[in-house]
C-alpha cells in the first residue's frame, strides 16, 4: 500500500522507534553500572578521584559564574522594580532565583561543559585504543570501574558545588545591592533571611543531584560509546555536552513542576 498519509507517517515512525532505541540503550546503559553497586570489589580510590575532580576543580568555574549571575540579578532587578517602586522586593528575588532556579541550572551547565567533555574524551580515547576491552579481557568490569564511580561522583558532589554556589551568588547580589545601588545592609539581609524558606534550598540541591547525574552518564555513554579513532572521540565530546546541556534544561522544567505544584 503506497498511500501519500502513510508516506507522511513513515519517517515520523522511524524517528520515534529510533528515540525509544537510544532510550533503551541508555537505561541498560545505567542498569548495567548500577547492577554491581553491591558487590565487590569496590573502587573507592577511583570514587575518590572523581569528587576531587567534579567538586574541587569544578569549584572556581562555577563560583565566577555564581557571583557574577547574582550581581547581574541584582542589577536586572533593580531596573525592572524601579519603575513600580518595588526597590525592596530585589533581596527576595535574588535569593530565590538563585536558590531554586538558576545555582543549580548555571552549577549544571558548567559542569556539564568542563565534566561531561572531560568524561566522553577520557573514556572515548579509551575505546578507541582498546584500553576498555583490556580490562575486560583482565576480568575487570569496564561498567563498575570506569562508570558508577563517575555516576556516583556526580549525583553527590554537584549538589555540593551548588550549596557553595548559593551562597557565593546571593554575595554577589548583595555586594551590588550595598555597593552599587545603595541598600542598607541591615534591611537587605533582613528581607533574604525572611522569605528563604528550607524547600527553596532543599528543591535546588534535589535538581543539582539530578543534573549531576544526567551530566556523568551522558559523559560516560557517548564516551563508552565512541568509534572511529580521534574524530569520534570528538564527536562524543560534542555529543555529550550538547545532550546534557539539553536535558538539563529540559529535566529542569519537569522538577520544577513536581517540587513546586500546589
Amino acid at each position: 500500500m503506497n498511500l501519500p498519509f502513510f508516506n507522511f507517517l513513515a519517517p515520523i515512525g522511524r524517528m520515534f522507534l529510533l528515540f525509544l532505541a537510544a532510550i533503551g540503550r541508555v537505561v541498560l546503559f545505567v542498569w548495567a553500572a548500577f547492577s554491581g553497586i553491591l558487590r565487590p570489589p569496590f573502587y573507592g580510590k577511583m570514587l575518590l578521584k572523581q569528587l576531587v575532580e567534579i567538586g574541587y576543580y569544578s569549584l572556581p568555574v562555577v563560583g565566577m559564574t555564581a557571583i557574577f549571575t547574582g550581581a547581574v540579578l541584582a542589577l536586572q532587578s533593580y531596573s525592572g522594580f524601579s519603575r513600580f517602586n518595588a526597590e525592596s522586593s530585589i533581596a527576595i528575588v535574588v535569593v530565590l532565583s538563585i536558590t531554586r532556579e538558576l545555582g543549580p541550572v548555571m552549577a549544571g551547565l558548567m559542569v556539564a561543559g568542563r565534566i561531561g567533555a572531560s568524561y566522553a574524551a577520557e573514556i572515548g580515547t579509551m575505546r578507541v585504543t582498546e584500553q576498555i576491552d583490556a580490562l575486560t579481557t583482565l576480568s575487570t568490569d569496564p561498567y563498575k570501574y570506569l562508570v558508577l564511580p563517575r555516576l556516583l561522583a556526580g549525583i553527590l558532589m554537584l549538589p555540593c558545588l551548588v550549596l557553595i554556589a548559593d551562597i557565593i551568588g546571593v554575595f554577589g547580589g548583595y555586594m551590588v545591592a550595598i555597593h552599587a545601588l545603595d541598600f542598607t545592609p541591615g534591611p537587605y539581609l533582613k528581607s533574604t533571611f525572611d522569605f528563604l524558606e528550607i524547600k527553596d534550598v532543599v528543591s535546588g540541591l534535589i535538581k543539582a543531584s539530578a543534573f549531576g547525574f544526567i551530566v556523568s552518564l551522558m559523559g560516560c555513554y557517548h564516551g563508552f560509546h565512541s568509534k572511529g579513532g580521534a574524530q569520534g572521540v570528538g564527536a562524543a565530546t560534542t555529543h555529550a555536552v550538547v545532550s546534557s546541556s539539553i536535558l538539563i534544561l529540559l529535566s529542569n522544567y519537569f522538577l520544577t513542576a513536581l517540587l513546586f505544584s500546589k
